[in-house]
């Protein structure tokens, strides 16, 4: 079962990222890209891998080449996760090099930092409490967000210390986003909440948002535009402007823009995902009813 998949941020390489329970496919589109940048992508791939990690991933992870079936498929590296946990969530570091993949039932293999140019893996948490949901990057610094069921947990990967704790006060979250400023993050919820928080002030959300009647499934801001959304079990999608200001003394501006409806719920899901086209003021949507929708 696919359960994330992820583009690269680099314009450099035309690669992406899928999540299928035990492993981690790198997979290069060939069909949809030049020449000349394929050639570029595929000089990643050309040693083997080293698999000579440190103890503490040794027996957890394998890198291997794909086969000749699965090469021709357009698959040029498998990570495969060893153990019973399933691999349910990745994302990718803003320059490219860097992933992380979330196996939220495992305890020593719950997150791993993955590096593509030296085909590397790194364990930063040996335990971690609760089930971790997913992770995120900072956009500018070497930070990194880990999230659990009820709390947030914001690191400098540099220093390996804790810098903040941030407690939403919910009782599930289901996704988490990071501000491309990276001073502001949105937070989903299975209790029907969105919380917007700022960095520089405290550990609870500067605003709380109660607008859908079922569970927030998703949550994104737009890389350039500033509009930010949600996605939740009651079919419905909410647009919002979310303004940042450079200013540190006057708070983000956030006003309600539209509620989309085009999705159908099935066995009380509605829509699963949304993501921001990188460049224009489009959605695209994934629902529980089979369909992908794009809106502009």
């Amino acid at each position: 079962m696919v359960y994330s998949v992820e583009w690269n941020p680099n314009p450099d390489l035309c690669l992406f990222a899928v999540a299928v329970s035990s492993a981690l496919y790198i997979v290069l589109p060939k069909k949809i890209i030049s020449v000349p940048r394929s050639a570029n992508t595929e000089q990643f791939f050309t040693k083997d891998p080293p698999n000579d990690h440190n103890i503490r991933v040794k027996n957890l992870i394998e890198w291997r080449k794909p086969e000749p079936k699965e090469y021709k498929m357009g698959i040029r590296m498998v990570i495969e996760i060893k153990g019973d946990s399933e691999l349910k969530f990745t994302t990718w570091h803003h320059k490219g090099d860097y992933i992380a993949t979330v196996c939220p039932e495992g305890n020593r293999s719950a997150v791993f930092i993955h590096q593509l140019s030296k085909m590397q893996t790194q364990n930063p948490f040996i335990r971690n409490k609760g089930l971790v949901q997913c992770v995120r990057f900072h956009p500018t610094k070497p930070h990194f967000f880990v999230v659990t069921q009820r709390s947030v947990k914001y690191y400098n990967l540099a220093q390996q210390k804790l810098i903040k704790k941030l407690m939403p006060s919910s009782q599930w979250i289901s996704s988490l986003h990071v501000h491309p400023g990276g001073d502001n993050l949105l937070i989903g919820t299975y209790d029907r909440r969105v919380c917007w928080f700022d960095l520089d002030l405290a550990s609870k959300p500067y605003k709380t948002l109660r607008y859908h009647k079922l569970a927030v499934r998703s949550v994104r801001y737009h890389q350039h535009y500033p509009l930010f959304s949600t996605c939740s079990d009651d079919g419905t999608i909410h647009v919002f402007h979310g303004k940042v200001f450079n200013d540190l003394l006057q708070n983000a501006f956030v006003v309600p823009l539209k509620v989309l409806k085009g999705h159908e719920v099935v066995d009380d899901i509605g829509v699963l995902d949304i993501m921001f086209h990188p460049h224009q003021p489009w959605l695209f949507s994934a629902g529980a009813d089979s369909t992908i929708k794009l809106w502009t």
